[in-house]
């Protein structure tokens, strides 16, 4: 006897390589048989979910989630029910002086796997609110690429690479130097980097040149002034070198760091993401962002325009 059975939808799971229309019956809390046309008389709850997707638990590329420990941190475990995710990748939110703290309070008892990109900045991302906001990367004597690298190996278990935020509202003055310090960490860890740009200095290209096969570039469809397009819509050429050359492009939709021009014109010159991701803090958790259903439904709309 299955516990559920979800008649009817549309099954996608890139994994294994499905997307047909199909029933799936779950029991003991795990997917127990995919098929057309199961018996509805061998479930105890039975649901028509037809003309809708029915797919695994989705992953979250960036999301901030160190909550109660960050003013940024949303909780996990809201997070994940609202955008079906079972994955949660936090981009940075903590840094070597509090991962322990995420660690045992935050990542340790979530439902929701979260696997943290370590913050090139001692505290991390500290201050971000509506009232006070405090890039991180502004005051270099935050950054210490030693130490950064022991916490790190610490808790190697769980860090899958360094997050940087430059430009001149995370970084102020400090310009390319905190991406820089990143790279360099991250190469003695053999892990990538997830680098956000916001305004310049420094430059998009200074960014995308340093980049390396396997890196992050989040927030990848922004506006101007660091738009990947040109104002002719064409994909500039340090973006293209730099996916060439194996960087990744993730979303990260966030409050103010995706632009729709910016994503017709991508989706127009046949540059699609690498990856969709949200970007959800406690400044777009209610709005632009929300959660990733609502960023993938987006692009859906932008597939059709």
């Amino acid at each position: 006897m299955h516990d559920l059975l979800l008649k009817g939808g549309r099954v996608i799971d890139p994994g294994r390589g499905v997307d047909r229309v199909a029933d799936v019956a779950f029991a003991g809390g795990r997917v127990a048989e995919i098929g057309p046309d199961l018996p509805a008389g061998e479930a105890r709850d039975v649901r028509d979910v037809s003309g809708r997707i029915v797919a695994p638990g989705l992953i979250d590329m960036h999301t901030h989630v160190y909550w109660g420990g960050t003013s940024i941190g949303v909780d996990p475990e809201a997070i994940a029910r609202q955008g079906a995710t079972t994955t949660l990748v936090d981009a940075g939110t903590a840094g070597p002086a509090n991962m322990a703290g995420f660690r045992r309070h935050v990542i340790e008892p979530a439902r929701p796997r979260v696997l943290p990109f370590l913050n090139v900045s001692f505290p991390g991302i500290f201050a971000f609110s509506e009232a006070v906001m405090v890039g991180e990367c502004q005051d270099m004597r935050l950054l210490d690429a030693r130490e950064c690298v022991r916490v790190a190996r610490e808790h190697a278990d769980l860090v899958v690479g360094i997050k940087v935020r430059v430009g001149l509202g995370a970084g102020g003055s400090s310009g390319i130097a905190p991406l820089d310090i990143a790279i360099e960490v991250a190469e003695e860890l053999g892990l990538p980097v997830m680098a956000h740009l916001d305004f310049p200095p420094p430059s998009r290209r200074e960014v995308m040149d340093r980049l390396r096969a396997g890196d992050v570039l989040t927030h990848c469809f922004r506006s101007f002034p660091n738009s990947p397009a040109g104002a002719d819509g064409r994909v500039r050429e340090e973006t293209l070198a730099a996916r060439e050359r194996g960087v990744i492009f993730d979303i990260g939709h966030g409050k103010g760091s995706f632009g729709f021009g910016t994503g017709r014109a991508m989706l127009a010159a046949g540059f699609m993401p690498d990856c969709i991701s949200s970007d959800v803090h406690t400044l777009s958790i209610g709005g632009p962002a929300f959660d990733l259903l609502v960023t993938m439904s987006k692009f859906l709309v932008l597939a059709q325009v």
